[in-house]
Protein backbone atom coordinates (compact mmCIF):
# COMPACT_ATOMS: atom_id res chain seq x y z
CA UNK A 1 0.00 0.00 0.00
CA UNK A 2 1.50 3.51 -0.91
CA UNK A 3 1.35 5.84 1.46
CA UNK A 4 -0.06 8.98 -0.09
CA UNK A 5 -2.78 11.63 -0.03
CA UNK A 6 -4.01 11.61 -3.42
CA UNK A 7 -6.65 14.43 -4.61
CA UNK A 8 -9.38 11.49 -4.93
CA UNK A 9 -8.79 11.47 -1.02
CA UNK A 10 -9.38 14.77 0.02
CA UNK A 11 -12.50 16.58 1.19
CA UNK A 12 -13.66 19.51 -1.16
CA UNK A 13 -17.01 19.21 -1.62
CA UNK A 14 -18.54 22.46 0.56
CA UNK A 15 -21.82 20.22 0.53
CA UNK A 16 -20.35 17.43 2.66
CA UNK A 17 -18.36 19.87 4.67
CA UNK A 18 -21.30 21.46 5.61
CA UNK A 19 -23.37 18.70 5.95
CA UNK A 20 -20.55 17.04 8.42
CA UNK A 21 -20.11 19.80 10.49
CA UNK A 22 -24.17 19.94 10.89
CA UNK A 23 -24.57 16.26 11.56
CA UNK A 24 -21.10 15.01 12.03
CA UNK A 25 -19.99 13.12 15.52
CA UNK A 26 -16.41 14.50 16.94
CA UNK A 27 -13.49 12.63 18.71
CA UNK A 28 -10.94 14.08 20.45
CA UNK A 29 -7.44 13.78 21.24
CA UNK A 30 -5.98 17.13 22.80
CA UNK A 31 -4.81 19.10 20.70
CA UNK A 32 -6.87 17.37 17.73
CA UNK A 33 -10.24 16.55 17.25
CA UNK A 34 -11.78 14.70 14.77
CA UNK A 35 -15.05 15.45 13.20
CA UNK A 36 -16.47 12.17 11.19
CA UNK A 37 -19.94 11.16 9.13
CA UNK A 38 -20.41 8.18 6.69
CA UNK A 39 -21.65 8.78 3.56
CA UNK A 40 -21.37 6.74 0.22
CA UNK A 41 -18.29 8.08 -1.57
CA UNK A 42 -14.67 6.74 -0.83
CA UNK A 43 -13.06 7.85 2.20
CA UNK A 44 -12.42 11.53 2.34
CA UNK A 45 -10.19 13.68 5.13
CA UNK A 46 -9.21 17.44 5.20
CA UNK A 47 -7.65 19.32 7.54
CA UNK A 48 -8.28 22.49 9.59
CA UNK A 49 -6.48 25.12 11.64
CA UNK A 50 -8.78 27.77 13.03
CA UNK A 51 -7.70 31.13 12.29
CA UNK A 52 -8.90 32.60 15.84
CA UNK A 53 -5.97 31.05 17.07
CA UNK A 54 -3.41 31.25 14.72
CA UNK A 55 -3.56 34.88 12.79
CA UNK A 56 -0.50 34.59 10.50
CA UNK A 57 -1.52 32.28 7.26
CA UNK A 58 2.37 30.43 7.44
CA UNK A 59 1.32 29.17 11.17
CA UNK A 60 -2.25 27.89 9.36
CA UNK A 61 0.07 26.25 6.68
CA UNK A 62 2.87 24.87 8.64
CA UNK A 63 0.13 23.12 11.02
CA UNK A 64 -2.18 21.69 8.23
CA UNK A 65 1.41 20.06 6.76
CA UNK A 66 1.97 18.71 9.38
CA UNK A 67 -1.63 17.18 10.04
CA UNK A 68 -1.46 16.16 6.36
CA UNK A 69 1.76 14.41 6.93
CA UNK A 70 1.03 12.79 9.98
CA UNK A 71 -2.83 11.51 8.50
CA UNK A 72 -0.59 10.04 5.56
CA UNK A 73 1.92 8.05 7.55
CA UNK A 74 -1.09 6.73 9.94
CA UNK A 75 -3.43 5.91 7.23
CA UNK A 76 -3.12 2.80 6.65
CA UNK A 77 -4.88 2.44 10.64
CA UNK A 78 -7.75 2.91 8.77
CA UNK A 79 -7.30 1.18 5.54
CA UNK A 80 -7.13 -2.32 7.43
CA UNK A 81 -10.28 -1.30 9.68
CA UNK A 82 -12.06 -1.34 6.26
CA UNK A 83 -13.02 2.42 7.01
CA UNK A 84 -14.13 3.47 3.73
CA UNK A 85 -17.56 5.33 3.23
CA UNK A 86 -16.96 8.35 5.77
CA UNK A 87 -16.36 11.53 5.52
CA UNK A 88 -13.40 13.10 7.98
CA UNK A 89 -12.18 16.47 9.39
CA UNK A 90 -9.21 16.62 11.48
CA UNK A 91 -9.37 19.89 13.42
CA UNK A 92 -6.32 21.77 15.37
CA UNK A 93 -7.93 22.91 18.33
CA UNK A 94 -4.98 23.85 20.74
CA UNK A 95 -3.45 27.64 20.88
CA UNK A 96 0.31 26.64 20.92
CA UNK A 97 3.19 25.87 17.67
CA UNK A 98 2.93 21.76 17.62
CA UNK A 99 5.94 19.93 16.59
CA UNK A 100 5.64 17.11 14.17
CA UNK A 101 6.00 14.52 17.22
CA UNK A 102 3.50 15.07 19.18
CA UNK A 103 0.81 15.79 15.98
CA UNK A 104 1.86 12.28 15.09
CA UNK A 105 1.28 10.74 18.34
CA UNK A 106 -1.78 12.31 18.99
CA UNK A 107 -3.00 11.19 15.19
CA UNK A 108 -2.30 7.62 16.06
CA UNK A 109 -4.06 7.98 19.25
CA UNK A 110 -7.58 9.87 17.48
CA UNK A 111 -7.28 7.54 15.02
CA UNK A 112 -6.84 4.62 16.88
CA UNK A 113 -9.83 6.08 18.80
CA UNK A 114 -12.24 6.18 15.47
CA UNK A 115 -11.80 2.99 14.33
CA UNK A 116 -12.67 1.52 18.34
CA UNK A 117 -15.61 3.08 18.10
CA UNK A 118 -16.37 2.48 14.37
CA UNK A 119 -15.53 -1.45 15.29
CA UNK A 120 -17.76 -1.22 18.30
CA UNK A 121 -20.72 0.01 16.65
Amino acid sequence: MKLTYNKHEKLKSQKTIEQLFLEGQSISAYPLRLVYLKHGESLKVGVSVSKRNFKRAVDRIRIKRLLREAYRLNKSMLINNEVSDYALMILYISKDMPDFELVNTKTKKVISKFTDFISNS
